[in-house]
C-alpha cells in the first residue's frame, strides 16, 4: 500500500516488480533503470506568453503529445484561435524538440456544429473541453445548458468522433465541494451516456471512487479517464498539515483517503481505460500564496517520477507503460510513440521553484528527493 505524502517528505520505495521491462544495470552502484516507450500528457495546460514560455519545455523534455488546455484569457473557442495558439507553442519551444502540441476547444453555449467540422478538418484539434461555469480556472466562459444550447455541438462531435473532455464536477454552490464530482456523474455524465451513447467522453482528473467505479461500468473505448500524480499520491489532509498548503490546492480538490486508494488501485490494475494526464497547472507564487489563491499544481517536471513511484510502490511497474504510453493513443485513435526514454533510479533533488519574467513558479514536492529520474534515450 502506498502510503499518503505530505510535507515534509520521506519517500520510501518498495522492491521493484520482476517484469521483462525492468532491468538490472551491471555497476558497483547497482542502479536500477526502465525503459519505456514514450508517454503523452493527456491532459496538460501551458498558459501563454512568459509562463507558457517557462514551462513548455518541461513538458517537452519527457513527452511526445499532449492534449493542451483551452482555458485561456480569452479562452480558445474557434479552430483559428487554437491554430494561432499551437504556433506559439511550438515557437516557445526548445529549437531540437519534436514535441506535438494537440489542440482543445472550450466548449460554450454559442458553440456551433460548424465550428467542429472545421476542428476535424484542421488536423490540429482534437478534442472539445467541457467547463461547467465557474468549475475551475477561468471557467467563467464555460457551459451553462448541456443539454438544451449545446446538444447539436455534442451530436456533431459524435459524427466526428470528436471526443468531449469533461471537467467533472457540478458548480451549485449548495452542493459540499468534496461531493461535486459524484453529483455531476449523477445527474450530468450518466444522463449524457444515456443520450449519446456513442459520444466519446474523458473524465478529466478523476478524484473519488465514484468515477472510478462509473468509468469501469462503461462500454470500453467509448468513456476513459486521466489520472493526476497529485490525486495519486496525496489525500486532502496535504491541504492543511503543516498549516494551510495552498501549492496542494487544485480542482478537483484532494479528496478522502479511501478514494486515493481507489484510484490507484484501477491505474495499476492494467485497465485500459485510464491513462496519464498530469493536469500540470502553472501559476506565479503570489497568485497561489494570496489571500484568495488559485487553484492548480505545477507538476510537470516531477509527473513521470511520481508516476514511477505509485506503480513501484503497488508492485506494479508492467504495467506503468500501458497507462503512460498506449491506453491514450489507443482512445484517441493515434498511433503510439516510437521513441523511448527512460526512468533511472537515480535520487535527485526538486527544485524549490522555477524563475521567469513574472516571478517564481513552485513546483510539486519542491525541494524533496525523488528516487526515479526521467532523460531519453
Amino acid at each position: 500500500m502506498i502510503k499518503t505524502l505530505v510535507f515534509p517528505y520521506k519517500v520510501s520505495i518498495l522492491p521493484l516488480a520482476k517484469t521483462g521491462r525492468v532491468k538490472e544495470v551491471k555497476s558497483s552502484s547497482a542502479k536500477m533503470e526502465l525503459s519505456i516507450t514514450r508517454p503523452d500528457d493527456w491532459h496538460l495546460h501551458l498558459r501563454d506568453g512568459d509562463l507558457l514560455e517557462a514551462v513548455v519545455s518541461h513538458s517537452a523534455h519527457h513527452f511526445g503529445r499532449a492534449i493542451v488546455m483551452p482555458n485561456l484569457k480569452p479562452p480558445i473557442t474557434t479552430t483559428a484561435a487554437a491554430v494561432a495558439y499551437r504556433e506559439s507553442i511550438l515557437k516557445a519551444l526548445p529549437g531540437s524538440s519534436v514535441f506535438n502540441p494537440l489542440m482543445t476547444l472550450y466548449l460554450t453555449d454559442t458553440t456551433s456544429p460548424h465550428e467542429i467540422k472545421l476542428a476535424r478538418e484542421s488536423g490540429v484539434v482534437f478534442a472539445v473541453k467541457l467547463y461547467p461555469a465557474g468549475a475551475t480556472t477561468n471557467s467563467q466562459d464555460g457551459v451553462t445548458d448541456l443539454f438544451g444550447k449545446c446538444l447539436p455541438v455534442l451530436e456533431e462531435m459524435v459524427e466526428h468522433n470528436m471526443p468531449l473532455l469533461v471537467h467533472g464536477e457540478v458548480t451549485d454552490p449548495e452542493v459540499d465541494v468534496f461531493d461535486r464530482e459524484k453529483v455531476f456523474i449523477a445527474t450530468v455524465l450518466q444522463p449524457l451516456i444515456q443520450k449519446l451513447p456513442l459520444l466519446k467522453v474523458v473524465m478529466e482528473h478523476v478524484t473519488t471512487m465514484d468515477a472510478v467505479r462509473f468509468v469501469e461500468s462503461c462500454n470500453e473505448g467509448f468513456v476513459a479517464a486521466t489520472v493526476t500524480p497529485q490525486h495519486l499520491l496525496l489525500n486532502r489532509n496535504s491541504l492543511f498539515q503543516g498549516g494551510l498548503q495552498p501549492h496542494n490546492y487544485c480542482l478537483p480538490v484532494l479528496k478522502r483517503e479511501i478514494h486515493r486508494q481507489a484510484i490507484v488501485s484501477a491505474v495499476t490494475s492494467g485497465s485500459k481505460r485510464f491513462f496519464l494526464g498530469t493536469d500540470s497547472a502553472p501559476h506565479e507564487r503570489r497568485k497561489k500564496e494570496c489571500p484568495c489563491g488559485c487553484a492548480g499544481i505545477y507538476n510537470a517536471p516531477v509527473a513521470l517520477s511520481l508516476y514511477t513511484k505509485v506503480f513501484e510502490e503497488a508492485g506494479a511497474l508492467d504495467k506503468l507503460e500501458a497507462f503512460t504510453s498506449f491506453n491514450g493513443p489507443d482512445f484517441y485513435g493515434l498511433p503510439r510513440n516510437t521513441s523511448k526514454i527512460k526512468l533511472n533510479k537515480n535520487p535527485w533533488k526538486v527544485p524549490e521553484s522555477f524563475p521567469y519574467a513574472s516571478g517564481n513558479i513552485i513546483p510539486m514536492f519542491a525541494g524533496v528527493t525523488l528516487e526515479w529520474l526521467p532523460s531519453s534515450i
